[in-house]
C-alpha cells in the first residue's frame, strides 16, 4: 500500500480546504435545508445573453480562441471598464479574459510571488487568497478587520504590517462576507502608504456592480496607483453567469506579459460560449445590472431588519450581497452556532471562521436569494435563538 502523505505535495497536505465549501458539503445530506450560504445571485442569466450562448452553440462556434480572449470582447471589457469606472486599459496587451476571476487572483499571485514574499491580506475576507499564496510559496500576512472600523482596511493597519519583504496588498473590497466598502478618500489614505514603495496592489472588484449608496471606486484610478494596480473582475456577480466561468484581470502590459505565460501554459484560454454571451452582457446588459443591484438592495434592508428585530446585531452591509452579523454573545462558537441551527431547524449559514480567525463570533448569511426564502430562514433563526 503506497503511503501517499510521502508522494503528495508537502505544501498541498498542509493547506486546509474551504470552510465555505466543508459546510456547504454538508448540505447533501439534508434535502429539507433552507440555505443561505452560496454567493451565488438567484436570478436566471439575463435571456438576451444566453441567447447568444444557445446561438454559438447551434452555429458551431466552439473554437478555441486566442489565449488572452476574443479581441472583441477584452474591447468591451476595455469600454466598460472605462464606462463605469473611470479605468483606462488597452485590450491589445492589457487584459487577459480567464476562467472565473479566482483563476486571475491565482495568474496575479504566481507572477509576483517568489518564495519567502510576503502578501497582506485583509480579514475577514474570501477563502482563496491565502491558499494561493501559499502554493506560491509567499507568506500571507492577515491584517485582522475590526467592526468598530466597519471591517475597512485602515492606512494604519497597514503601515505597521509592512515589511521589507512586503511585495503584494489584495485589497478586496467591496467585501465577502462583511460588505464593507472603501470610499475614495479611504482609499487615497490607503495610496499614500504605497506610493513611494514597490508594492504591487491586487484589487478584486468582482462585486465593484453591487454597493448601495455610494458608488465604487477603483484604487487603480487614484494618482500613481495605476502602474501598481491588477485589477480584477468577472461577469459571476454583476450578470448572474456564475456557471459561465468567466473573468478578466487588467494591468499594465508589463505584468500581462508574464500573466499570459501562465495562462497560456495552464489554461490555453476560456471557454468560447463563455466569451460569446459576455459580449453581449457589456454591450446590452446596463439595465440588467440595475435591476438586479436595486433587487439586492431590497433584500439587504428587508435582512438587517429582520436580524433585529430577532435582536441579533450586524455591521450595515454597504456592497456585495452578505451581511455578516455578530452571534457571540448566544455563548457558542461560530461552527457550534451554525452546525445546531442547522441541525435542528434546518438553516444553513456559514460561520464567520470560514473567512479567517477573525470571523470568531459572526456568521455570513447570503441575501442572494428571495425574500419569501429569506422570511423563512429568519423565522426559523428567531425559534433557534429563543432557546438559546
Amino acid at each position: 500500500m503506497l503511503d501517499y502523505s510521502n508522494i503528495l505535495s508537502k505544501k498541498v497536505q498542509t493547506i486546509k480546504p474551504s470552510g465555505i465549501r466543508k459546510f456547504f458539503d454538508l448540505l447533501g445530506e439534508r434535502k429539507d435545508v433552507i440555505s443561505l450560504t452560496v454567493g451565488e445571485p438567484d436570478f436566471m442569466t439575463p435571456y438576451h445573453i444566453r441567447e447568444v450562448g444557445i446561438e454559438s452553440l447551434e452555429k458551431g462556434r466552439t473554437f478555441y480562441t486566442s489565449n488572452n480572449g476574443i479581441l472583441e470582447l477584452r474591447s468591451e471589457i476595455c469600454n466598460y471598464l472605462n464606462r463605469r469606472f473611470g479605468l483606462t486599459y488597452n485590450p491589445k496587451d492589457e487584459v487577459i479574459v480567464t476562467v472565473g476571476g479566482s483563476e486571475a487572483i491565482d495568474l496575479g499571485v504566481r507572477a509576483l510571488i517568489e518564495p519567502g514574499d510576503e502578501v497582506i491580506i485583509p480579514q475577514p475576507s474570501f477563502v482563496c487568497y491565502g491558499p494561493i499564496v501559499e502554493l506560491a510559496h509567499g507568506v500571507p500576512v492577515y491584517i485582522e478587520t475590526r467592526e468598530e472600523d466597519n471591517f475597512k482596511l485602515t492606512p494604519e493597519a497597514l503601515k505597521a504590517a509592512i515589511t521589507p519583504r512586503t511585495k503584494l496588498l489584495i485589497l478586496p473590497f467591496p467585501n465577502n462576507p462583511t460588505g464593507a466598502i472603501l470610499t475614495r478618500d479611504e482609499l487615497e489614505a490607503i495610496a499614500a502608504v504605497l506610493r513611494g514603495t514597490n508594492i504591487m496592489v491586487m484589487s478584486d472588484e468582482i462585486y465593484a456592480e453591487l454597493t448601495y449608496g455610494i458608488k465604487h471606486t477603483s484604487i487603480a484610478t487614484l494618482d500613481g496607483m495605476w502602474e501598481r494596480t491588477i485589477t480584477i473582475s468577472g461577469f459571476s456577480k454583476a450578470y448572474a453567469m456564475t456557471g459561465w466561468r468567466l473573468g478578466y484581470l487588467a494591468a499594465p502590459k508589463e505584468l500581462v506579459t508574464q500573466m499570459h505565460k501562465i495562462h497560456q501554459y495552464a489554461i490555453m484560454c476560456a471557454p468560447t460560449v463563455s466569451q460569446l454571451a459576455a459580449i453581449e452582457a457589456l454591450q446590452n446588459g446596463d439595465a440588467d445590472i440595475e435591476m438586479m443591484a436595486a433587487e439586492y438592495n431590497r433584500r439587504r434592508k428587508y435582512i438587517l431588519n429582520g436580524l433585529r428585530k430577532i435582536g441579533i446585531e450586524c455591521f450595515e452591509a454597504e456592497g456585495a450581497f452578505y451581511v455578516f452579523p455578530h452571534i457571540g454573545k448566544f455563548g457558542l462558537s461560530s461552527d457550534e452556532f451554525c452546525q445546531r441551527l442547522l441541525d435542528e431547524k434546518g438553516v444553513a449559514i456559514v460561520p464567520g471562521t470560514a473567512f479567517g480567525d477573525c470571523g470568531e463570533g459572526f456568521a455570513r448569511i447570503s441575501y442572494a436569494y428571495s425574500v419569501e426564502h429569506i422570511t423563512t430562514a429568519l423565522d426559523k433563526l428567531a425559534e433557534f435563538t429563543s432557546t438559546l
